[in-house]
């Protein structure tokens, strides 16, 4: 094998690998960033009235996290993500503001769902995803969608945007399979608001991030009250996660948006959770 042969081979599992670290703790991706910020919690912004959110900083791992948090904390992410329950003052949702819809946008919006739909039409056979890289998140979980997530695509989000190429595909579980619903893009946390609107428009669709967690004291959380931490907890500030002797972690994962470009609508096409009963 050759020099250059061998460095691809090497590069592409080095890829691959950290690809899959990076995205065991978001289903996610990555891109230039900048210096880490506390997110506003409901009440802060509220009373400063923006809603733009800071820079965070490098999607590489939640230092102090232990893998039962990252899976609890995944689990309860996705369980929002798909129950509809998304909402843009919530303690631990971060949602980007509407601006107002132009008729570029619509465009823009239109030619990347027609993109998306050609290049995930193969997919409806669930078997060519599991074949192709993609990996069901939480398979013996009951969810009204599940995530099928390719985390190499989720990688190359680092570099470029295939509307073709989500980092997830979204089922319905059926009774003889799964049936393909959407698709899920993905960004670093660190991303800007400017960057997440030059891959889909921000008056088309509302990206949304993961914050103000806090998690109880390691080797705690079986015993923990998880009304009170996790991302379904009360505990959504530095000072009453340290009250409670926990972890604080300001951003978790990276930006996500969902897109279900079977729908009729653009309103449709890109909320927050999937329409049909």
């Amino acid at each position: 094998m050759s020099a250059r042969s061998t460095f691809l081979h090497l590069a592409a599992k080095a890829g691959i690998l950290f690809g899959a670290l990076f995205l065991v703790s978001v289903l996610l991706a990555a891109i230039p960033g900048h210096r880490t910020g506390i997110l506003p919690t409901q009440e802060s912004q509220q009373s400063s009235g923006s809603q733009a959110p800071p820079q965070a900083s490098a999607q590489s791992g939640m230092p102090g996290m232990d893998m039962d948090d990252a899976n609890a904390n995944e689990a309860h992410a996705v369980s929002d993500m798909t129950r509809g329950h998304m909402d843009a003052h919530s303690l631990h949702m971060h949602m980007t503001a509407m601006r107002p819809e132009t008729p570029a946008d619509a465009a823009k919006a239109n030619e990347l769902v027609g993109q998306l739909r050609a290049g995930i039409e193969k997919y409806k056979d669930y078997h060519v995803a599991l074949s192709e890289g993609y990996k069901i998140f939480l398979p013996n979980v009951p969810q009204p969608e599940f995530h099928f997530t390719n985390y190499w695509n989720g990688f190359l989000e680092s570099f470029t945007f295939d509307p073709a190429r989500p980092t997830s595909l979204l089922y319905k579980k059926t009774s003889d399979g799964y049936e393909l619903v959407g698709a899920m893009y993905t960004m670093p946390k660190r991303a800007t608001e400017e960057q997440l609107d030059g891959r889909v428009p921000l008056s088309i669709a509302m990206w949304h991030l993961h914050t103000n967690l806090c998690m109880p004291q390691k080797g705690q959380l079986r015993s923990a009250d998880m009304n009170r931490f996790g991302l379904k907890g009360s505990i959504a500030t530095q000072e009453a996660c340290d009250a409670a002797g926990g972890r604080f972690h300001p951003v978790i994962f990276g930006w996500m948006v969902h897109v279900y470009p079977y729908e009729d609508s653009l309103d449709k096409v890109f909320a927050m959770h999937h329409h049909r009963d």
